[in-house]
């Protein structure tokens, strides 16, 4: 686990969110069931793999010495989670969360959950992804965003920063979309937002009266039993972009399945929805590096025709 413990010796204080470790883009032989991400002022190692009392003493050791050369006023608080499916747990190691626990990524709050669950509230390896999206639509104020599997709503919170009209956010977990919409309170967003708490896939007619969207946001879990399977349910979404878009809108797609890669959603695209021009692939932040880049996360760009003659002719 050098590698881990030579990650924590080098990083700098984290302000926002962010991952510090990411051993599993393989790219540190041994490494490859560690993760440590940075949730200022709690640090949480994740292991795919049980980890031995030495091995969590190392990591204590390491995370010690380097708050203390950073911030010797600091208290450590640190979580270790263990996500091996024989002996799952999460431990508070040192320290303590703040309840509530928020965070943030380029100047927005968001609130994470670090003791319960596997997923936090908040990803950091979309970091990219947002900005992009911040970066558009600030090009393009007043848009407006249809934000698909929008879970705790990150992406409708930058787009209403950066200038975004209307923003509706579709996910099936209450849970989820209620800590969107204290995400949005959180930032003094307190218009624009519509969160319906709804399956996609039997919401069609309302999400489509919604429209037409000048960005559809598509974030789905690779995989999510009795919800979603991407190999079989993402062709459902994308059979729908040609009902929702308007001229000269765009689609981010997003794909976090390490088996699929993205000529998946690119032959999907072509056949589905033809008339969408591929625009660029958005990169992972650099921490994110991937032995494989196809295994990593996948957020692809797309954009709709200039008009619906244009599409009806390329159609024809």
């Amino acid at each position: 686990m050098q590698a881990l413990l030579n990650a924590i010796a080098q990083m700098a204080l984290p302000l926002d969110a962010q991952r510090i470790f990411h051993g599993r883009g393989g790219l540190h032989p041994g490494c490859e069931h560690w993760a440590l991400d940075a949730f200022p002022p709690v640090w949480l190692l994740t292991s795919f793999l049980p980890s031995t009392d030495d091995e969590l003493a190392s990591v204590h050791a390491a995370l010690s010495e380097r708050l203390h050369q950073l911030a010797p006023e600091q208290p450590l608080n640190w979580v270790y989670q263990c996500r091996h499916k024989g002996q799952p747990e999460t431990r508070l190691m040192a320290g303590a969360v703040p309840s509530p626990h928020t965070v943030t990524e380029d100047g927005a709050r968001y609130l994470v959950h670090l003791l319960k669950g596997q997923n936090h509230g908040f990803f950091p390896d979309m970091a990219q992804g947002r900005r992009w999206v911040r970066e558009h639509v600030a090009q393009r104020p007043g848009i407006k965003v249809l934000n698909l599997f929008a879970y705790t709503c990150a992406f409708s919170v930058v787009a209403l920063q950066a200038g975004a009209k209307q923003v509706v956010n579709v996910d099936m977990s209450h849970g989820a979309m209620a800590l969107g919409q204290q995400n949005h309170q959180l930032n003094g967003l307190l218009t624009g937002a519509s969160f319906w708490a709804h399956d996609i896939f039997s919401t069609w007619g309302k999400i489509t009266r919604g429209g037409p969207y000048d960005l559809i946001i598509v974030d789905p879990p690779s995989f999510q039993k009795g919800s979603f399977v991407a190999t079989k349910d993402y062709a459902r979404v994308l059979r729908r972009l040609p009902e929702l878009w308007a001229p000269g809108g765009h689609v981010v797609l997003c794909l976090n399945a390490p088996e699929l890669d993205s000529a998946f959603l690119q032959t999907l695209m072509a056949e589905l929805a033809p008339e969408f021009t591929f625009v660029q692939r958005v990169d992972n932040p650099a921490v994110f590096a991937d032995a494989s880049p196809e295994r990593a996360l996948k957020v692809l760009v797309y954009q709709a025709p200039a008009s619906y003659a244009a599409a009806a002719a390329q159609a024809g």
